[in-house]
């Protein structure tokens, strides 16, 4: 029998129950690496066609969610976090070049917050990365690709401020 999202989503209430922080986030990580390895997983919950933005589950006592996303063609964003929350990405398909940004100014309500680049990565499928609260990424998209996506709170309520790249903390006080 292959892993159900109704596991999937026990197992991750249970990693969250036993330790809410860093830790429990790290375990959903390794449950999201897990899931992932399973072709039938991938084929019933993110099949070809998934549209860019599905949830599969919202947590009503945690608030976790469980997304499916699909993207046809290339597509990229500028560097965030997701605001109070944490994220985890997986790889069901496809390839993303995800970005590590160094916060150097948070946003304001005027001003979008300043981030310097650090490192790229090539996630494939079946690799997984936690983004806890507060740490800057972007990801980009050259093809058609599929993921499993964590949040620690369903993002469509949360209202998040921008940030823009700089090369240094000099260049961002200009």
């Amino acid at each position: 029998m292959s892993y159900t999202l109704e596991q999937f989503t026990s197992d991750c209430k249970a990693a969250l129950k036993a330790d809410p922080g860093t830790a429990g986030r790290e375990k959903i990580r390794d449950l999201v690496s897990q899931a992932l390895k399973s072709p039938d997983f991938i084929a019933t919950y993110i099949p070809e066609g998934t549209p860019e933005r599905k949830v599969l589950y919202e947590d009503p006592d945690l608030g976790f969610t469980i997304l499916a996303h699909g993207y046809t063609g290339a597509k990229s964003s500028k560097p965030h976090d997701h605001g109070p929350s944490w994220a985890i990405y997986g790889q069901a398909d496809g390839e993303t070049i995800m970005t590590d940004w160094d916060c150097l100014a948070r946003p304001t309500e005027t001003t979008p917050g300043k981030a310097k680049h650090i490192r790229d990565y090539t996630m494939r499928c079946g690799d997984a990365h936690l983004y806890d609260t507060g740490v800057l990424h972007s990801p980009e998209r050259k093809g058609a690709t599929r993921l499993l996506r964590i949040e620690g709170v369903n993002m469509d309520r949360v209202k998040r401020r921008p940030y823009e790249a700089v090369e240094s903390v000099t260049a961002a006080a200009e």
